[in-house]
């Protein structure tokens, strides 16, 4: 099923059983910010890059080893390296994605990027061939069809129930949402657009181990569609205000049952309200310091890339 209507979307979404799969992923990979800069490209959407003056790579790189170093405490996770001529690969979610669904293969997704720059990263065939060679995974490769589908950067996936949520922007039209919902063999996926200036839905919208939701209505065209999100996970679906999603706190992600990750930048922006109601859906909040990465337009969220 794939619909705008978000009223027939979540009938049929209360439906189904929290039975597609696992709600939080097995391991995760980064890419190093090697080469960290201000992609000219990329600024043309984003609105949350900063200024190439406030790039700070050596920051950048010791925060990402220290991101590493964290994550691995949790669970097995791998950084490969980065590339000078990629100055965005550190944000690997976008362009290489995985899904194990009960009673399915697993596979590995490459995602189309819009801009050039980002395209790039998808032709590396060392990340390929881990999945691939390494992991045994199938390829679904989205790469090289021309209806841009940036992966989990555009689409937010409630792993547990198998559900979408793609919101539009000119890193995501229709045909690519369509083609990600195959892809990933989702039961039932959410079309919506984006409030202009917004590029990615992980910034506006996080699922949590299936079990709650942050969402902020500012980041949707129709705020009727955050509410109808976040009515669907009752009392965990947490609302956020603007200044919150302006500091990130909805590029957060939830690596275990009861732990969601974000940046310390965005647990200083989350309200007490919002930090009360995650404790109350029995998360605890581990913060790192990532403010020279948020300079690049994306925070945790977006570094993390999930395996399945």
């Amino acid at each position: 099923m794939i619909s705008r209507d978000p009223t027939a979307f979540f009938e049929h979404a209360r439906a189904l059983a929290p039975d597609f799969g696992a709600a939080t992923a097995r391991a995760a990979f980064l890419v190093a910010p090697d080469g960290f800069a201000r992609a000219e490209q990329s600024a043309d959407d984003n609105r949350y890059m900063a200024a190439a003056a406030d790039f700070d790579p050596g920051r950048a790189g010791a925060q990402h080893r220290a991101l590493h170093l964290a994550l691995s405490q949790t669970l097995p996770t791998i950084s490969f390296a980065g590339d000078a001529d990629t100055p965005d690969a550190l944000f690997p979610n976008n362009v290489f994605a995985t899904v194990r669904a009960a009673g399915a293969a697993p596979r590995y997704l490459v995602g189309r990027m819009r801009h050039p720059v980002r395209q790039r990263e998808a032709e590396r065939a060392d990340i390929r061939g881990f999945f691939e060679q390494v992991l045994g995974y199938e390829e679904r490769d989205l790469s090289r069809q021309t209806h841009p589908c940036e992966l989990t950067g555009a689409l937010v996936i409630d792993r547990a129930r198998g559900l979408g949520y793609a919101g539009l922007s000119e890193r995501c039209d229709e045909r690519g949402a369509a083609l990600m919902h195959e892809a990933f063999g989702l039961r039932a996926t959410l079309l919506f657009d984006l409030a202009p200036g917004e590029y990615h839905t992980n910034v506006v919208l996080a699922v949590l181990a299936g079990r709650a939701a942050l969402v902020s209505p500012a980041g949707f065209a129709d705020p009727a569609v955050a509410a109808a999100i976040a009515g669907f996970y009752g009392p965990r679906g947490i609302v956020l205000d603007a200044a919150e999603q302006a500091g990130f706190v909805a590029n957060a992600i939830a690596l275990s049952t009861y732990t969601v990750w974000m940046s310390a930048g965005a647990a200083r922006a989350a309200r007490p309200a919002t930090q009360q109601a995650l404790a109350a859906a029995g998360f605890a909040v581990v913060a790192v310091e990532l403010d020279a990465i948020e300079a690049a337009g994306g925070s945790l969220r977006c570094c993390v890339g999930e395996v399945f």
